[in-house]
């Protein structure tokens, strides 16, 4: 199925283009035209959910309701082993300041850890209105450096080394980030299911 417009869910910039890039890079079509939902109004849904997907979904069908598009939305978060899963549902909101400032908190909760393992975990809600909502999973496993490294992408990519490679994801290209990341992960999902409803 191809969407004649897709709203991504999210006010933030960053993650907007992320999905744009990654959807564009598809083999196949899936929609038309892509569209920033704070360009269509101002909405701000609050993450009050349990889980990643259920904070995804909230977002996918307020978004949908509001917009009466389909939409896509995300909740992701950064989960470190030797932090038992943390910062991961409170990834964006640990603590109060910029990116900058929840990478050192992060880094500075590893200051005496020798397990440096992690995943970065993202649920996506594609919400069609008056047909289904589509909710599905996707994984990006690796460690966490000593020290943030690279000036691409955004939140705790500097300092996320994933596996198989010798860089962080703000040091690899956009190109390789957009095939190997927990987002493009859950997307392939959702292609997938797309894909098997209207084949």
């Amino acid at each position: 199925m191809i969407f004649n417009k897709l709203v991504i869910a999210t006010g933030n910039a960053g993650k907007y283009e992320e999905f744009r890039e990654i959807i564009c890079s598809c083999t196949c079509e899936f929609a038309h035209e892509i569209v920033f939902a704070p360009d269509i109004a101002k909405m701000i849904v609050e993450e009050t959910g349990k889980s990643y997907s259920e904070n995804s979904m909230l977002k996918a069908k307020a978004w949908s309701e509001k917009s009466g598009l389909p939409c896509l939305a995300d909740d992701s978060g950064l989960e470190v082993d030797a932090l038992n899963g943390a910062p991961g549902l409170y990834s964006a909101r640990i603590i109060k300041g910029n990116d900058g400032d929840k990478v050192s908190w992060l880094l500075h909760k590893l200051d005496d850890k020798t397990n440096r393992r992690a995943r970065f975990t993202a649920s996506l809600s594609l919400c069609v209105p008056d047909k289904y909502i589509l909710i599905t999973e996707g994984y990006c496993y690796g460690t966490i450096a000593d020290s943030p490294k690279g000036i691409n992408g955004f939140g705790y990519d500097p300092i996320f080394i994933p596996e198989g490679y010798d860089f962080t994801f703000a040091e690899l290209s956009k190109d390789i980030k957009n095939q190997i990341s927990h987002r493009a992960d859950a997307f392939r999902k959702i292609i997938t299911f797309t894909q098997k409803k209207y084949a």
